[in-house]
Formats: structure tokens, C-alpha cells, sequence
């Protein structure tokens, strides 16, 4: 499958659990001092969570730290992956990644990213990528009506100051616990999820697409069982194509060590507009986040072409009227 997917064009990650493992695991028999025991001397699950079916390992163990490297420096070299997601990093010591990911990648070239939102764990060559916690919880509010435009100027301005030029945070929808704990995107977001979801491809970053995003998942999946979705391509896969198509090609929207640049161009209480710019190639999102029509001066001016209908924009400050939660995106190069 590696090979495959390599020839594609592909890169595979592995989803890695650091922090803890099922009670079954072979450590548990051979290594128990790999893991936290209470003062009786049993194996624990990790400390202030109701994680009850796993159990928490010992980062003050060395040799369990070897072991982990070894594990992760195996599928680099001999099933040749392309790095790891490594589940809830921010719980695992940092000193553990400094001590580890060095090793990984003196093995070849990997990307990893941490399910997490910690600052320190990008710093110093350690992770490439975290997830943008604070963001997805701003478009929810904002979705809900629980915030105004406003607040997404503000994460935006925060993530600015607590994370290096060169950090990658993933934007997103949903996930798998999003999903299965807090509710579907339609749950959730309503009729923003459209919205939302170009919002998270336009923001600076990488977008995640969630198993079943792109076949418009309508329920919550099982979380500790097997469960599936139907694979009927709808509106969602479109978009997600056409989202994909423009993130690829118009350099504006580069993400990684050398992306596009960002720019609010809305101080309003009902409408996020910002521009991505690079070179001569500069991208505009301007949207309606809330359940009115709304009618207000056009945030730029220029010509542009609206990505999604062809049609030649001109804008020159004038009003312009947006439907209940309708966005434009507004291309010029």
C-alpha cells in the first residue's frame, strides 16, 4: 500500500498513541514498569481523564523511551512511512520529542504532526504541524451565534504571536471526536457548514478532510465499534475538489514554510473578509457569518474573478449585499 500510494504521489502518516496503550498490550505482560501504578502497585489509566480503557505510560522510564523510538524508527525504515500523527502530544513529556524526533528524522525526511496545540511543540525542528484547536472552536461559536466576525480576527491575531513564521497549524470542520462526541458539521455549524468549510481551505494552514466529510457524513460514527458511511459523492465532494484544485494551483494560498500572506480587511461584527497574497497572485474571502442578508461596503477593490461562478468582479468600494451565511471568493492574478 506504501509503495502505491509513493508512486501516486502519496505520503502516508501513521496515527501514533505515545501517551498510553490498550490494556491488552504485550508491555503490560513483559514490561510493567513501563507504566503508572497508584500506591498499591496497579497499573493505572492516564491521570484526570475517565480513559478507563487504556493505561498510562511511565515517560520517567528510560527504557521505555527507547522502546518507543525503536517501535516509531521502525516503520520509517522497514514499511517506510512518512512520519506520524501522534495522538494527544501535548500529554507526553517535550523533552521525550526532543529526545526522539531528531533520531526519526536522521532516518529520512518525515512530516509529523501533533494532535495538539502547544507552541512549544513545533519549536526547535520537532513537529511540522499542530492542530488549530482555538480556530475550530471560534467557527463553531461563530456558527452557533455564540461569537460575532470579530472573534476570528482575534484567534487569528493570537495565533500570530504564540506560534513561529514558519509553524503549520491544520484547520478543520470535524474529526473523529468532533464527530462522534460533539456532533455532525450540519449539527454543529447548520447552515454555516459550507461557510466554515471554505474558511478552513482559505485560512492559513492545512485542511483536514475527515473520513466521511467528503461523502456529506451525516451522523455520528461509533466510537469504540466499527461503523461506516455511505460512499455516495454530493455537494460536499465538489466543493472539496474545486477547494483543493484552488489551495494547489494559486500560490496565494501557499501554506507551509513559505505561505501566502494574510490580511483582515473587515473590522465588522457580521462579516469576515481577509486577503492571501503572493507575488502577483492574491486570493479574498469575504463572507456573511450570520443568519440576516447583510448589506455593507465591499472590503477591497480590484478586479477579480468569483473562483466559483467565472463571473468578472469590479469592485470599488461600493455596497454589495450577502445572503444569510453566503461567501464569495475572489480571485486575481
Amino acid at each position: 500500500m506504501v509503495k502505491t500510494a509513493h508512486d501516486n504521489g502519496i505520503y502516508i502518516i501513521l496515527d501514533w498513541v505515545p501517551n498510553h496503550t490498550g490494556w491488552d498490550h504485550v508491555w503490560l505482560k513483559e514490561h510493567p514498569e513501563y507504566y503508572t501504578h497508584n500506591d498499591k502497585g496497579e497499573v493505572i489509566h492516564p491521570k484526570d481523564t475517565d480513559w478507563t480503557d487504556v493505561a498510562d505510560l511511565n515517560y520517567d522510564n528510560q527504557n521505555m523511551r527507547e522502546a518507543m523510538i525503536a517501535d516509531m524508527r521502525y516503520w520509517i525504515t522497514k514499511e517506510n512511512v512518512d512520519g506520524f500523527r501522534c495522538d494527544v502530544a501535548g500529554s507526553v513529556p517535550t523533552d521525550f520529542w526532543a529526545q526522539a524526533i531528531p533520531k526519526l528524522r536522521a532516518q529520512k525526511e518525515i512530516f509529523m504532526l501533533a494532535e495538539a496545540w502547544e507552541p512549544e511543540l513545533l519549536k526547535e525542528g520537532l513537529f511540522d504541524m499542530a492542530y488549530a484547536w482555538d480556530r475550530h472552536h471560534t467557527m463553531n461559536a461563530i456558527a452557533k451565534g455564540e461569537a460575532e466576525a470579530a472573534a476570528w480576527d482575534v484567534i487569528i491575531k493570537k495565533d500570530k504571536a504564540r506560534y513561529e513564521k514558519d509553524d503549520i497549524l491544520m484547520n478543520f470542520v470535524t474529526n473523529h471526536d468532533e464527530n462522534s462526541w460533539n456532533g455532525t458539521i450540519k449539527e454543529r455549524m447548520g447552515k454555516a457548514s459550507e461557510t466554515m468549510t471554505v474558511l478552513s481551505y482559505l485560512t492559513p494552514g492545512m485542511p483536514l478532510i475527515y473520513s466521511g466529510q467528503e461523502y456529506d457524513l451525516d451522523h455520528r460514527l461509533l466510537f469504540f465499534e466499527k461503523d461506516s458511511f455511505p460512499h455516495t459523492k454530493g455537494r460536499t465532494w465538489k466543493l472539496l475538489e474545486q477547494l483543493g484544485k484552488l489551495k494547489v494551483e494559486n500560490k496565494a494560498l501557499h501554506g507551509g514554510k513559505h505561505a501566502g500572506s494574510y490580511k483582515n480587511l473587515s473590522k465588522s461584527n457580521t462579516m469576515i473578509a481577509f486577503s492571501r497574497t503572493k507575488g502577483n497572485n492574491a486570493v479574498v474571502f469575504i463572507a456573511n457569518v450570520t443568519k440576516d442578508s447583510l448589506r455593507t461596503n465591499s472590503p477591497t477593490s480590484g478586479k477579480f474573478m468569483d473562483y466559483f461562478s467565472g463571473e468578472i468582479i469590479d469592485l470599488k468600494g461600493d455596497a454589495m449585499t450577502l445572503g444569510p451565511w453566503e461567501y464569495k471568493v475572489l480571485v486575481s492574478n
